[in-house]
């Protein structure tokens, strides 16, 4: 991959707070109990969901109504944690070397709810307030670029679960490119009543709190987050992606392939552009969603590229899957548990589920609590996503060596 590109400290917002401190403790902690359950969002039944309880922001007065939804508002609400570093890179590169790449799935499109009930309902449209570019993919890229007067690329990528993660993978590819200086990326999703109702109808959504890699496993709770880089090429601005890879199978619709060929692809891709043994990989950040086929594939897939000893887990039981953010906040918190100074003993996340590894799945070392980096070794951490059509990624991060206490 050449020489490696730079993350930010990122901003995070989703139901297990806000900022890194929040999301780190609650990643080594004991407690579980993040999800709220809800019957709002599916008529006659309640599911748990990764809601964020946090009061949001306002937006600023006399913002054009074309980029007020609560998904723009989850995003403006995080971005305030990286403030600084946005106007550092503005101040450094200037608004015209600025690039935005933001990855979403649901955008604002809970927030013309109402306005297509009544439309359909009265078959009144004019009167409807329905709003198109409140739902355009394109949306929260629009908005930052908006409100910080960038004038390089933007654009907004919509491949379902991997959009977050792969929006930082087209960061890098136009930071290499020479496009621009700077690149602030990730991604970002809000509840939605179409995308729940989708989850629900596909008999996909966990009765309880999802069970990834178990035996119990009956599917995913959806989540809700933000989760924002600035990526540059100054080794001094944060820690390395090192590797990244990306491909798409297009195996079925919405069922992955099973024997797992996409899935180890993009984990060789990233290995090879990061020039990484297996070993280097200390730990694993598993997409992990909770459902029968989705951790099966996984875990072949895992078992195969990475053996049976690399430290593995899934977070999607504290936050929920939060779909076209979820690639861009595992990054996070590869970042935090990487990061020296957020996590100086370099503890490892543990898995979270109430049992064991289904043992009818390929064997993965599944972390428990307590476990750490090797202490002698480069924290050094992979994760992946996948997504409806066969999309597949993988990111590797780890230490900064020009700055190793960060």
């Amino acid at each position: 991959m050449n020489k490696p590109v730079f993350l930010s400290r990122p901003a995070m917002v989703s139901a297990l707070g806000c900022g890194v401190h929040e999301h780190i403790n609650a990643l080594l902690g004991e407690a579980d109990s993040y999800l709220t359950r809800s019957d709002f969002w599916v008529n006659g039944k309640s599911y748990l969901f990764g809601s964020v309880q946090t009061t949001l922001r306002p937006f600023p007065t006399g913002l054009n109504p074309d980029f007020c939804s609560r998904n723009n508002q989850l995003l403006w609400h995080a971005l305030l944690q990286i403030e600084d570093d946005i106007q550092t890179a503005i101040t450094e590169y200037g608004t015209d070397r600025v690039a935005v790449v933001l990855g979403t799935s649901t955008t604002g499109s809970d927030d013309n709810r109402a306005a297509i009930e009544y439309g359909f309902m009265r078959q009144d449209w004019i009167n409807s307030d329905y709003n198109q570019t409140l739902q355009l993919m394109s949306s929260p890229a629009d908005f930052v670029a908006e409100m910080y007067q960038l004038r390089n690329v933007r654009y907004g990528i919509s491949t379902a679960c991997t959009s977050g993660a792969r929006a930082l993978i087209s960061a890098a590819r136009l930071l290499r490119t020479g496009m621009c200086d700077a690149v602030i990326c990730g991604g970002v999703d809000t509840l939605s009543a179409l995308t729940i109702n989708g989850f629900h109808a596909l008999q996909v959504l966990s009765s309880g709190q999802c069970q990834p890699f178990t035996a119990m496993r009956d599917g995913i709770n959806i989540g809700e987050a933000a989760a924002v880089f600035v990526m540059t090429r100054n080794p001094a601005r944060g820690l390395p992606l090192l590797g990244y890879g990306s491909s798409s199978d297009a195996y079925h619709m919405s069922s992955p392939r099973p024997d797992a060929e996409g899935a180890r692809k993009v984990i060789q891709q990233a290995l090879h552009k990061a020039q990484l043994p297996t070993s280097a990989i200390g730990w694993v950040n598993l997409h992990g969603t909770g459902t029968t086929q989705n951790d099966a594939m996984e875990a072949l897939a895992i078992h195969n590229e990475l053996g049976e000893e690399v430290s593995c887990a899934s977070t999607k039981a504290l936050t929920g899957h939060t779909l076209g953010a979820a690639g861009a906040l595992e990054a996070a918190f590869l970042w935090a548990v990487i990061s020296r100074q957020i996590n100086p003993d370099g503890k490892l996340p543990p898995h979270r589920a109430k049992t064991n590894l289904d043992p009818e799945l390929a064997f993965i070392h599944l972390t428990q609590f307590q476990e750490a980096f090797n202490a002698d070794n480069p924290r050094i951490a992979l994760s992946t996503s996948f997504a409806f059509g066969g999309n597949n990624t993988a990111l590797i991060m780890g230490s900064n060596n020009a700055n190793p206490d960060l």
